[in-house]
């Protein structure tokens, strides 16, 4: 068995097979766990049938292709750290064929910490002195970080580290996956700054709903509406429960105008979706009357516009 997610048919033409059948064109993904491997060879049968994750029959056909082929191995890309400069002189003592461990931080403009950019492990292949300034290095690593950031991901460190969004709905120019960076940057510098005194009960915030399509959406636009440009107000349903808790910039009970909220009744519905931060795991998608149960279960109380 393979697993066919978020599937749509894109054709539909008679079958050369044979009389009455179709042939039907799909667009989708195949879920591949990193510990399963790539399903490459084809089993030996007469056909496969179709069927829901409930195992509700949707159909059979003789044959599939593009389930299993053989896929090219990742490949590796290697890091180069520029304008490296020790914080301890011994890590220049034969620093070629060393192998580094360390987090990889992004900095704000005043020197503090931003957000993470992912684990680094790998080992030093090269060294030699950095353009950017005396005593500073070019140091090229043989492989890369765990679960590298999106190199989209420049700009928004770049708005972070000049102080951070200077008006609000700047993430709506970045995909979903750009987006999950906003919300930990969020999160982070929510952190930092030692969290924000929540504004008295009974306030009423408005939350511009133009851009809720999905659930990452939904925490960008109700983390500003709650604390600002680039505020911080959750970025999955633990960290929504624990905010409605208190302490984190609002206190319950309060008032939530959500206006243009046409916009996440179309979108915010059954279906499967990908709530994993590199959005590549699936699971059913969360829905508008989830999120309203949350909200009254915190004595939050929500108009819609």
């Amino acid at each position: 068995m393979e697993e066919l997610i978020d599937i749509t048919v894109i054709g539909r033409r008679p079958s050369a097979a044979r009389d009455g059948l179709v042939d039907l064109d799909l667009r989708g993904y195949v879920r591949l766990l990193p510990e399963e491997g790539l399903p490459e060879d084809k089993p030996d049968v007469t056909g496969f049938r179709l069927a829901a994750l409930d195992d509700v029959k949707l159909g059979g056909c003789l044959d599939v292709a593009g389930v299993f082929r053989k896929r090219p191995a990742a490949p590796v890309r290697p890091v180069t750290l520029i304008g490296f400069f020790p914080e301890a002189p011994s890590l220049l003592k034969s620093i070629e064929g060393r192998k580094i461990t360390a987090s990889v931080m992004a900095l704000q403009y005043d020197g503090r910490i931003a957000g993470r950019g992912g684990l680094l492990s790998a080992t030093v292949v090269a060294v030699r002195p950095s353009r950017l300034g005396d005593g500073l290095l070019d140091i090229t690593l043989d492989s890369g970080i765990e679960e590298p950031t999106p190199s989209g991901a420049r700009e928004i460190f770049q708005m972070w580290h000049d102080g951070g969004p200077a008006e609000p709905n700047l993430w709506t120019r970045y995909d979903r996956l750009l987006q999950r960076e906003w919300l930990g940057l969020a999160v982070s510098r929510h952190c930092l700054q030692g969290g924000l005194p929540d504004k008295p009960a009974g306030t009423t915030y408005h939350l511009d709903g133009r851009f809720v399509t999905d659930i990452d959406a939904f925490y960008c636009t109700i983390g500003e509406a709650i604390n600002g440009p680039g505020g911080y107000f959750s970025w999955n349903l633990d960290a929504l429960h624990d905010c409605l808790a208190g302490r984190w910039g609002a206190a319950s009970p309060f008032r939530l105008i959500w206006h243009h909220s046409d916009v996440a009744r179309r979108h915010l519905v059954a279906g499967y979706d990908r709530p994993d931060h590199r959005l590549r795991d699936w699971g059913p998608s969360i829905e508008l009357d989830h999120l309203l149960k949350i909200f009254s279960k915190h004595r939050v109380e929500v108009e819609f516009l």
